[in-house]
């Protein structure tokens, strides 16, 4: 028995002192070095080209909805009234461009060619005034002053019977080719302007342009809605990747293409990412200073990379935990 007593005390100071060695060999042995980054998602901002008030927002935080699909409405009166001007500027236009392919109606032409009749009968009766006169003065009966005056009378019936005959012809005629020509284009431009209001028009009901969850809803039903505006945001939910900022002495573990695990909290385990996209951050990202015998400062990488099992169920914000060894 007495030599058992000085076995047990020198195994256990065996065992303290193989104890105390290991734990100095752990604690100087580098240490592995944690990155952790987070899960960020594609996230569009559904808005209306035109200012208004809300009518009514149709979706709630959390649901899905698919592309095409109505999100909310606006009112206002202001795009009603300037379609009914578009619309009664289209239909006076096109009024106008018919009268001028038309020509005139047959009132007008009647008029006018009795306008010609009546100024030729007064032509053709002062020409005989002027015959009579003229036989007067060369029989010596009246003067020379009122033979010019009978002549003069005579020649601008003439003319007022030829410009009456004009006017006559042109009725007949119609409108002249650039003129028509105008008027259709000025429907065409009565047309676009009718187009570009029912365009703003159709945008007071705004439909999804993408498939996803809603993730928020700014504004609602009554409430005044800017021009462009985000009332309600959509994320992709299956347009997930991770986002890590690297010090750029460890960047080479984060090669473009390049594949590496990460351990998610959220889902309590690990996941298998594929690097995506490197870009230096700006100035304002942290600088990290080296050993004084190196001389320079590192700089900070952003790291996208996208699970490579696609079916997994992400949500904007999960952590993402990579471990560095050295």
């Amino acid at each position: 028995m007495k030599y058992v007593k000085p076995l047990a005390v020198t195994v256990v100071l065996v065992f303290l002192v193989s104890w105390v060695g290991y734990s100095f060999y752990r604690a100087y042995l580098p240490q592995p070095t944690l990155l952790q980054g987070e899960i960020e998602m594609q996230e569009y901002s559904i808005s209306s080209k035109v200012a208004g008030r809300i009518d009514q927002v149709l979706v709630r935080k959390g649901d899905t909805v698919s592309k095409g699909e109505l999100i909310f409405t606006i009112h206002s009166p202001e795009i009603e009234a300037k379609l009914e001007q578009a619309q009664a500027g289209e239909q006076a236009a096109s009024a106008m461009a018919e009268q001028a392919d038309q020509g005139a109606r047959k009132q007008e032409i009647q008029a006018a060619k009795a306008q010609w009749q009546k100024a030729s009968a007064a032509a053709a009766l002062l020409k005989k005034t002027y015959i009579r006169v003229n036989n007067l003065y060369e029989q010596g009966v009246i003067a020379e002053q009122k033979r010019d005056e009978a002549k003069t009378q005579w020649q601008a019936a003439q003319y007022t019977a030829n410009a009456a005959y004009q006017m006559y012809t042109m009725a007949k005629e119609g409108a002249r080719v650039e003129t028509k020509k105008a008027a259709q284009e000025k429907v065409r431009m009565a047309q676009g302007a009718v187009a570009e209001v029912e365009a703003y028009a159709k945008d007071t009901q705004i439909h999804s342009w993408y498939q996803g969850e809603v993730s928020q809803v700014l504004l609602h039903g009554g409430e005044l809605a800017p021009q462009g505006f985000p009332v309600v945001t959509v994320v992709d939910t299956q347009d997930a990747w991770a986002v890590l900022h690297v010090r750029e002495d460890r960047l080479n573990q984060f090669r473009k293409g390049q594949l590496f695990e990460a351990f998610m909290p959220a889902l309590n385990q690990t996941v298998q990412f594929k690097v995506t996209h490197v870009a230096v951050m700006g100035d304002f990202a942290t600088w990290r200073a080296t050993d004084a015998s190196k001389g320079f400062d590192l700089r900070t990488f952003e790291v996208q990379a996208r699970p490579v099992d696609k079916s997994l169920s992400l949500r904007m914000g999960m952590s993402v935990v990579v471990t560095l060894s050295h």
